[in-house]
């Protein structure tokens, strides 16, 4: 009798009170609250049979509302027994504040993961003469030029003041015509100008390696940065 009754309640225990106990068989999907403020999401745990926490922690996204929901653990669509908490984190009222990289100097096509990585955004972009083409002169927020380490919101938008490769200075084109490609490379570069596209030509005329033509001609008046074309003797050995 006594063994009978043991395993009548170990039944009892295993079948009946355990599965009771630990609501087994009984699981929910968590809701997705991405986006969701802190009472939508609230409301939407509740109806789920979910509860839930605030973490400590909290981030900063400037495309949501204030104590917008930012991250959830379990993550959404996680089987859970119904009660589990949710852990929230919430979109902070205030936006941290950062050191302002240097970004002068820079090339354009670098700026953008350099800003990315700072959790800053790439502003409006605005070219000025200079010699330097695509290389950021100044670095605004709200207009203001901001030096290195100056202190800025995260998420702030970084205007940008570009070189377009062009100069105020006008001169005249060099003639290099009859010269050596290298050696005409080094006086369109000593000139402020730069090299542009490279023509190979045939031709019994005159040696290989000799300038043909050039594109503006010499003399010709022209901003510092202009690009000179030429057309070269080709090697035929």
């Amino acid at each position: 009798m006594i063994i009978g009754i043991s395993v009548l309640l170990g039944f009892l225990f295993l079948k009946v009170y355990l599965p009771m106990y630990t609501n087994h068989g009984e699981s929910v999907s968590v809701p997705d609250l991405s986006g969701y403020t802190f009472d939508e999401g609230v409301d939407i745990l509740d109806r789920a049979g979910l509860q839930y926490e605030v973490s400590l922690d909290s981030g900063f996204n400037t495309d949501l509302k204030t104590f917008a929901i930012l991250k959830q653990i379990p993550e959404p669509n996680a089987q859970v027994k119904s009660g589990k908490t949710v852990y929230l984190t919430l979109n902070a009222r205030n936006a941290p504040m950062l050191k302002m990289p240097n970004l002068v100097n820079t090339q354009l096509k670098n700026v953008q993961e350099i800003l990315a990585n700072m959790g800053l955004e790439r502003g409006d972009i605005r070219y000025v003469p200079d010699i330097g083409i695509n290389v950021v002169l100044e670095q605004k927020y709200r207009g203001v030029n901001v030096p290195e380490g100056f202190e800025i919101p995260k998420g702030a938008k970084i205007d940008l003041v570009v070189g377009d490769g062009m100069g105020n200075q006008i001169l005249a084109v060099p003639d290099l015509k009859g010269m050596d490609e290298v050696d005409a490379e080094f006086l369109i570069l000593g000139s402020s100008l730069r090299v542009g596209n490279k023509y190979y030509l045939d031709t019994d005329s005159v040696g290989a390696g000799k300038v043909l033509r050039q594109n503006p001609e010499a003399t010709r008046q022209v901003k510092t940065g202009e690009l000179i074309d030429l057309w070269i003797a080709k090697d035929n050995l």
